[in-house]
């Protein structure tokens, strides 16, 4: 009887939107053991974790936690403060400077956690579904970040210090553009149904459909030229 070795764990940031949900879909279809991180950080688009739930399920990740972790207690950001989230912005407007909803620090806590999480699972890998192309320009989805937080990552856990694991930040979605990142969903066969991608959704959970994440999902399905469910 052939040895089948045991599938590779893999630590998933999952917000239960359309990147994260993909790069999701994507390590579960490269034979990794998934296990699934959301956070509800105080952000006002909560409805995402229902999103999150959904994909999580229908994937069939090993484990999917939901950290509390209340951002909101420092502000600071559209998502987690009283300040009115931009709608309506041009595709250059967007890719100039940093706007309101960047929450500080978001993808530095996140990853942390992401961390913690790896190493108690003898984990080597964490996937996040940050993006430098199609993206509303936070700073922490740099490829310099994510490399910088790699870096570290080995320096600071008790597995990288004595050798057990090389920790690698996966990032496959970095360079896609949001249509690339459509089809390949699509690709994967990803019920674009279960995600959620607004900012500022309505009391029922219905998208906005002007905040720059809905526009920016928006023109991705167009450009791609599958319809958005």
């Amino acid at each position: 009887m052939a040895f089948i070795a045991p599938a590779k764990k893999a630590v998933c940031l999952l917000s239960g939107g359309l990147d994260s949900s993909t790069c999701l879909a994507l390590a579960s279809r490269d034979g990794y053991a998934c296990y699934a991180l959301s956070f509800d950080y105080g952000q006002r688009h909560r409805i995402e974790l229902e999103a999150a739930a959904r994909i999580a399920a229908a994937i069939g990740v090993e484990r999917h936690i939901v950290a509390k972790i209340g951002l909101d207690a420092f502000g600071g950001s559209a998502l987690t403060d009283d300040i009115d989230v931009p709608k309506g912005r041009e595709a250059d407007e967007m890719s100039h400077g940093i706007p309101v909803t960047y929450v500080p620090a978001r993808n530095t806590i996140f990853l942390s956690f992401a961390l913690a999480w790896a190493e108690v699972l003898g984990s080597a890998d964490i996937f996040i579904g940050v993006n430098a192309l199609d993206y509303s320009g936070y700073p922490d989805c740099r490829p310099e970040f994510i490399e910088a937080y790699e870096r570290m990552a080995n320096l600071a856990t008790k597995a990288g210090v004595e050798g057990h694991t090389k920790l690698k930040i996966h990032t496959p979605l970095l360079k896609l553009s949001k249509a690339e990142i459509v089809k390949l969903a699509h690709k994967l066969g990803l019920d674009f149904a279960l995600t959620h991608s607004c900012y500022d959704p309505d009391a029922a959970g219905r998208p906005c459909g002007q905040c720059d994440s809905c526009l920016l999902r928006a023109k991705g399905f167009h450009e791609a030229g599958i319809e958005d469910r």
